[in-house]
C-alpha cells in the first residue's frame, strides 16, 4: 500500500467573509478528524497535512492543481477524492477505516 496524502483545513479558522472576528470549522474535515482520532492505528500509511482555510492552498495546489483546492482531499498515485462521500470510500478502501453507514 502506498503513503497517500490527506489534506485537511486546519481545524479552527477565521473567515474574512465574516468580518474575521468568529472562527468556525469544516464540518467534513472534522468528520475525517473523528476517523482518525478513533482509529489511529490505520492512518499508518498516511500522511496528514493541515492547510490554512484561505486560498489559495499552495500545498493542494502542488498536489491536485489549482482547480481542486476543495478539502479535504485525499492523493494518492493516480488519483484523488475532494468530495465527502468518494473520500471516505477511498479511506475505507485503501487504509481499512469502516465505512459510512448509508
Amino acid at each position: 500500500m502506498s503513503r497517500d496524502t490527506l489534506f485537511l483545513l486546519d481545524t479552527e479558522f477565521a473567515d474574512p467573509a465574516f468580518g474575521g472576528s468568529r472562527t468556525f470549522y469544516c464540518k467534513d474535515c472534522m468528520t475525517v478528524e473523528g476517523l482518525l482520532a478513533a482509529f489511529p492505528e490505520r492512518i499508518a500509511n498516511l500522511s496528514v497535512v493541515r492547510v490554512p482555510w484561505p486560498r489559495p492552498r499552495a500545498a493542494v495546489i502542488a498536489a491536485i492543481g489549482e482547480a481542486n483546492q476543495n478539502l479535504p482531499a485525499l492523493v494518492w498515485d493516480g488519483g484523488f477524492a475532494n468530495e465527502i462521500e468518494p473520500l471516505l470510500a477511498a479511506l475505507a478502501a485503501r487504509h481499512g477505516f469502516p465505512e459510512r453507514h448509508p
